[in-house]
């Protein structure tokens, strides 16, 4: 049982999502530029994968497009630099956080019409049923079988 435990754990070890990108070393001349290129790879999309970040990426257009990010962050660009020139070369969609523009406003508002929209249908749900209650009204008899209830008899 064991041997088939460590199997198992071998193949699951061994699988394509368990790897890591593969990504030759980069040197940089400071700290900054390091914490710039590694913020950047992990915050812009690979265009031609599934939503993946070109860190996490292992088709070739990310590795042109890391080598890019390293060539442009040791030359000193600076980060919006970088980002401004990958949108104008891929596309907004490079972007996993894309800006607030004419174009992406209802992206971004979307969630909190949603939510207001739901909150007016809810509190309407509700004044109807409360209104159902109060028309229905009770008899006297239900007031006091209601009453005698509330007191504990």
């Amino acid at each position: 049982m064991a041997l088939l435990a460590t199997l198992v754990l071998a193949a699951f070890a061994a699988t394509p999502g368990a790897a890591k990108p593969m990504m030759s070393p980069v040197d940089f001349a400071t700290p900054e530029q390091e914490a710039q290129y590694q913020k950047l790879v992990r915050e812009l999309r690979c265009t031609v994968c599934q939503s993946e970040t070109i860190y996490e990426s292992n088709a070739a257009l990310a590795g042109d497009m890391r080598r890019r990010v390293y060539e442009m962050t040791v030359a000193g660009a600076s980060e919006q630099e970088i980002i401004d020139f990958l949108v104008q070369r891929y596309g907004d969609y490079v972007r996993y956080r894309p800006a607030f523009q004419a174009n992406t406003a209802l992206l971004w508002v979307s969630p909190f019409l949603i939510l207001v929209a739901g909150t007016l249908i809810w509190l309407q749900a509700v004044r109807q049923r409360r209104r159902a209650l109060t028309r229905a009204g009770l008899t006297a008899d239900e007031r006091a079988a209601l009453e005698r209830f509330r007191h504990g008899e």
